[in-house]
């Protein structure tokens, strides 16, 4: 349906540019050098999957109205929306969508954010299509896909990130997304995750208080990348089985390693929010009955509404009658979060890198570290600061009373080994 000419840059002027995708155009130079300097970037396919249709009810000349109307639409949601910054590129996919490459720094959850803009966009497109074209209805698929810079050059790496986002939108149309699916269904069979773990350091004794588990895909593969594990289980609809083999490896790591310091687990609101995750955990406890469940911390991921989901509050609340804390992360990297906080109340709050770093030669971050601390006492939750990556950092922890911290500075996430943690 769109055959573009023109590229759309972030801000209020358009470039051609040729229909085919060439890295060496120097307009393409924004994603390379983000990607090269290791920022987040995500390629996202959004594609008509009714074009067709469309087509059918319009005449010639009405076809070319409707294409660069909608192209001129287009690059007015983009630039006049909140996303206009991180948007590093746009171009034509196929003359049936478009393609964009955003970049997501540590401030927002990648795989919402990017998630929130998709509906956004489309919300927003079709707003218009019924104002100027009422008797057309718009159907679309979306996909996106992390760029990797861990297998090959950065070049390499952006043109598979929008092979795989075009994959992923082409899905039950394209046998490579069934090959996808079938991947990440292997995975969960087969168990193929390893499980790493980072310190939590008490700050008033300087010992281990506790570990965060992560979580990696299989060695060597595409999908060994956390970021791209857990988009690929999200489009796939098996976030839920993949959370709950992490829960079961993790309990399982906790008895064969030893460990008597509490665990941090990760969750997204959609597992928590799952009518089947109460009992499933129950379950877990029971086929591992030496770990105390009052030693496991579930930290509540990734910034997704909970509005809306029927059994999230009852669930923290059963979770809780078994001993089992709730963490809110990312504390100070959004409102959603602090939307979280006032609704789950919670025992343990992760205030954000981006909050942290270079907190020491930065008096308005101490002042948000000190309105955090405030909102940590009104409900009785401890703190823990992520990303400490000096000394210096640490020391403006400590200075502020700041309960734990976890971070570079202390290990890297690794084996479950006191012995490689600095003190």
């Amino acid at each position: 349906m769109i055959k573009w000419s023109k590229i759309l840059l972030p801000y209020t002027y358009l470039r051609y540019f040729p229909p085919q995708f060439i890295l060496r155009n120097p307009l393409l130079e924004g994603v390379y050098d983000a990607v090269v300097k290791g920022r987040k970037v995500a390629g996202i396919v959004i594609q008509s999957t009714n074009t067709k249709e469309i087509l059918s009810q319009l005449e010639p000349f009405q076809e070319r109205e409707l294409c660069s109307g909608l192209k001129r639409e287009i690059k007015f949601i983009l630039e006049t929306s909140d996303y206009r910054d991180d948007i590093l590129v746009v171009h034509d996919y196929q003359n049936k969508g478009i393609i964009v490459f955003l970049k997501i720094d540590d401030s927002k959850q990648s795989v919402p954010y990017i998630e929130q803009f998709i509906s956004f966009l489309i919300h927003q497109v079709r707003k218009w299509l019924v104002k100027e074209y009422p008797y057309i209805h718009f159907a679309a698929e979306t996909g996106y896909m992390f760029v990797d810079r861990s297998k090959g050059s950065a070049q390499e790496a952006i043109q598979l990130a929008q092979q795989q986002a075009a994959e992923m939108a082409e899905k039950r149309v394209h046998s490579k997304y069934m090959d996808i699916m079938a991947s990440m269904r292997e995975i969960i069979q087969k168990q193929e995750i390893r499980l790493l773990a980072q310190p939590i350091i008490e700050l008033e004794s300087n010992t281990i208080q506790a570990w965060e588990i992560l979580t990696r895909g299989p060695a060597g593969t595409r999908l060994e990348n956390p970021l791209q594990l857990f988009s690929i289980a999200r489009q796939t609809g098996m976030v839920y089985d993949l959370e709950m083999l992490i829960l079961e490896k993790t309990l399982h790591l906790v008895i064969e390693s030893g460990t008597k310091e509490e665990i941090y687990i990760n969750f997204t609101p959609l597992t928590l929010g799952n009518k089947r995750f109460v009992p499933s955990v129950k379950k877990a406890l029971n086929r591992h009955p030496s770990v105390d469940p009052a030693k496991i911390i579930l930290e509540i991921t990734e910034r997704d509404s909970i509005e809306g989901m029927a059994f999230f509050k009852d669930n923290i609340q059963a979770l809780r009658g078994l001993g089992i804390r709730i963490a809110v992360d990312d504390t100070g990297a959004g409102y959603s979060s602090l939307h979280t906080i006032s609704e789950v109340m919670p025992d343990i709050i992760k205030i954000d890198r981006s909050v942290i770093e270079n907190i020491d030669t930065n008096r308005v971050k101490e002042s948000m570290l000190k309105g955090l601390l405030l909102i940590a006492r009104e409900t009785g939750s401890l703190v823990v600061a992520e990303g400490i990556e000096k000394k210096e950092e640490a020391d403006v922890l400590a200075r502020n009373r700041v309960d734990l911290a976890q971070g570079y500075f202390y290990a890297k996430p690794g084996l479950l080994q006191k012995e490689r943690v600095a003190y």
